[in-house]
């Protein structure tokens, strides 16, 4: 009996819901912590940022008009799809990171776990921080949040799988659509992750997943007149100084790169980091002729 060929997995970019190769035609080669070669990811270009933004601000009124709860749904169904393949991202993530397989496994159960976590917010942050406001005069004066719109975001560099979640998942469980450079040295879990996320309820163009020089790609995405906000935490400080400014022709909200440990349980900074603050006043009117209100 002849030894059969392992079948290689060809790795694609993930954008409007669809797996194109980069439009450039260009691939780089990514290793392991050995220097042992793993596969060839897409070499995104300018055309494919300005690509997924188009799908992120196509999908972005359905997506942010969805019900809190159907999107913590939605969300939930990610954890479902990822607990099912956790030993595929397992060997990724030790590959990835140079990690032993138990490490791994921790790495990748944790987050699982914060997929729920978010999926759990996503019909509660609203009540956090909206609510009703004290006001001198006959009026209701209620806020609420809103999302900001189209996120570009850059994953750590070093946490290829458990950092991306921790940023990514903030942004679409508030309602916003996300364009994601994935860590440019450890792309195969973020470009694995699209492949749960097209099969998990997930509308596409809600996450589109771009792999490449993080610098590259990530310069239009912070000029684009059409991204609303920016979080720059897998861009090194150079880096995400020239991006700030090119963020700030737009007015672009900029999320600064800061340490953080990315293995302890986030607070809601990175999801108000991305929404808006509505305040409606509308008059109670009076009751009778003492003029008492309701």
């Amino acid at each position: 009996m002849s030894d059969r060929l392992t079948v290689l997995k060809t790795y694609k970019l993930y954008v409007g819901g669809k797996f194109p190769r980069s439009e450039s035609g260009r691939v780089y080669e990514v290793t392991d912590s050995k220097g042992k070669w793993l596969a060839n990811a897409p070499l995104s270009s300018r055309k494919d940022a300005r690509d997924a933004v188009v799908a992120a601000r196509k999908a972005f009124g359905g997506w942010s008009g969805a019900t809190a709860y159907n999107r913590g749904q939605v969300l939930y169904r990610v954890a479902e799809m990822l607990e099912g393949r956790r030993d595929q991202f397992t060997r990724e993530v030790a590959d990835a990171e140079g990690l032993s397989k138990s490490k791994a496994a921790a790495v990748v159960d944790a987050t699982i776990d914060r997929w729920v976590w978010y999926a759990g917010w996503t019909d509660k942050i609203a009540q956090v921080v909206g609510g009703g406001n004290p006001v001198a005069g006959p009026f209701f004066n209620l806020s609420s949040p809103e999302p900001t719109g189209v996120v570009a975001v850059l994953a750590p560099q070093e946490s290829s799988f458990l950092g991306l979640v921790s940023v990514l998942a903030p942004v679409i469980a508030t309602g916003n659509t996300a364009v994601v450079v994935a860590s440019e040295k450890g792309p195969l879990p973020a470009l694995s992750l699209a492949e749960v996320l097209a099969t998990s309820d997930v509308p596409g163009g809600v996450v589109n997943v771009l792999s490449g020089r993080s610098a590259e790609i990530a310069t239009p995405l912070a000029a684009h007149q059409d991204v609303n906000a920016i979080d720059l935490a897998g861009a090194d400080e150079a880096l995400a100084k020239e991006l700030e400014i090119a963020a700030a022709d737009n007015l672009k909200r900029v999320l600064r790169p800061q340490p953080v440990d990315y293995a302890e349980t986030p607070g809601i900074d990175r999801m108000t980091a991305f929404l808006e603050t509505k305040t409606v006043w509308h008059p109670t009117g009076s009751l009778g002729a003492s003029g008492s209100s309701y």
